[in-house]
This record gives structure tokens, C-alpha cells and sequence, in this order.
């Protein structure tokens, strides 16, 4: 088991276009390596594919909607027949916020879907084949923006909060089997997703270092990859404190657009 987190030669990766998706399977690509990747931009997807390529890995791409459960487990099905998958990082997310007006329905379903369908859709097409051979590894992409819920966003952190807890819950459920699963929690990473935002970012990372934060952290099979540690621990507190005390501030923090 230990091997096979450290050295996972069979790896799928959702939102593989850009931000810390792209950066894992630059990071990953290797000779002997097999990359499954996913994303909603076949150019940037291409991209990141032919980069990896030069790197030595081989691989598969699909543009999918994660949140389409036919489409993922068609295309998963046929990537773990091809090559028995080790790990899966189930990336692919979404997020917007307020500043703009208010969340409309439309938005925080379309949030939800993709985080929240989009990380059982990765999950479970390849559940059954990971307890057969009792072997595998799955890391679900939370936030460290699940411990509280922030006024500028809603759908998002309710949706990376049902994802942590989730993913918390699936390691107790299956750590008999053989199978490991890390949430991960970045705070503010540089991606296309922090760059619309028009407001201070507290220690913003940039891409690979997450990456590499990320890569360390699923080899030692960590329950939780939370990251930078200031950001994570001034979400704690914020998760502590009683909402009394909080809301205020909150409710005058800069919105995402």
C-alpha cells in the first residue's frame, strides 16, 4: 500500500486545464506514468497533455462535464480497463460569489452540480474496481472556505464543506478495504479561479508550490492536506468563534465577483 501511494503509476485528474489540476499532472507526469485527464477547455487540455507527454507519461484525455454521471462513468470505466487506476484526484470545481449582486438560483446549483455531483461522478464509477483489487487511492478537492460559511459566497462553501465532510466520513468507511482518501483544503492558490478576484488574498500560493504541497501529503496518505498554515489556522478561528461575534465583519468583507 505504501508503494503504490508514492509511486502511483495510473492516475486520473479532473479539471487537468488549468490551476493546481494542470500543475498536479505536470508534477505526476513521469515515464511509466499513465495520465488521465479531464477538463473543460480541450485547448488548454491539449495543452497540458502534450506538456506531459514530453515529460515521458502517457495520455488520456476527455473533455467531460464532471457533473454528467453517464459521461464520467462511461469515459472512468474505460480508463481504469485500459489501465488500473491508482489514484484518483477528484479536482474539478467551480466557484462564484456576490459581488455582483446576489447568488441566483441558477448559479448555486450549477456550483453545487460540479462540486458536489462532480466529486461523487470521479468517486463512485470507480469504487467497485478499487475494493475488488483492494488497492487505491482518492483525494477529494474541498477548500479551506468548507470550515465557515462566507457571506461573498454561498453555494461554494456549502459545496467544499459537503465535500470535506464527505471525504472525512469515505477514509473511516474505506480504510479496511485498502484504500486511501486525503482531503484537501488550499486556501487562496493562483488559477484561473482567484484571478477575477478583486480583493486581498492572504498568502496566495502559487500553483506548483501547492502542487508539491498537495503530491507530499497524498504520499503520506494525510487524512487532511490543509494549506498555507496562517490561512488554515485564521479559518479556524473563525469556525470557533460564535457567530455573534463574526457575522459583522464578515458581512463587510470584499465579495467575489
Amino acid at each position: 500500500m505504501k508503494q503504490r501511494l508514492s509511486n502511483p503509476s495510473s492516475i486520473v485528474i479532473t479539471g487537468a486545464s488549468s490551476g493546481i489540476g494542470e500543475a498536479l499532472a505536470l508534477l505526476y507526469a513521469a515515464p511509466g506514468v499513465a495520465l488521465a485527464l479531464t477538463g473543460r477547455d480541450s485547448a488548454r487540455l491539449e495543452t497540458v497533455a502534450q506538456r506531459c507527454r514530453a515529460a515521458g507519461a502517457r495520455v488520456d484525455t476527455a473533455v467531460v462535464d464532471v457533473a454528467d454521471r453517464a459521461a464520467m462513468a462511461e469515459w472512468l470505466a474505460r480508463v481504469d480497463a485500459a489501465d488500473p487506476v491508482d489514484l484518483l484526484v477528484a479536482n474539478a470545481g467551480m466557484s462564484a460569489g456576490t459581488g455582483d449582486g446576489g447568488e441566483t438560483e441558477e448559479q448555486a446549483r450549477r456550483i453545487l452540480a460540479v462540486n458536489v455531483d462532480g466529486v461523487l461522478n470521479s468517486i463512485h464509477p470507480l469504487l467497485p474496481a478499487m475494493r475488488a483489487r483492494r488497492r487505491g487511492q482518492i483525494a477529494v478537492m474541498a477548500s479551506l472556505a468548507g470550515f465557515r460559511g462566507l457571506p461573498g459566497a454561498p453555494a461554494y462553501c456549502a459545496s467544499k464543506a459537503m465535500v470535506r465532510v464527505y471525504g472525512e466520513a469515505l477514509r473511516g468507511d474505506l480504510a479496511g478495504e485498502g484504500i486511501g482518501v486525503s482531503v484537501i483544503c488550499p486556501g487562496f492558490v493562483k488559477s484561473r479561479m482567484t484571478a477575477v478576484n478583486r480583493f486581498p488574498m492572504p498568502f496566495l500560493m502559487e500553483t506548483d508550490a501547492a502542487a508539491r504541497v498537495i503530491r507530499r501529503g497524498l504520499e503520506r496518505n494525510a487524512a487532511r492536506i490543509a494549506f498555507p498554515w496562517p490561512m488554515m489556522a485564521a479559518v479556524w478561528l473563525l469556525a470557533l468563534l460564535p457567530p455573534s461575534w463574526t457575522d459583522g465583519p464578515l458581512r463587510r468583507a470584499p465579495r467575489k465577483p
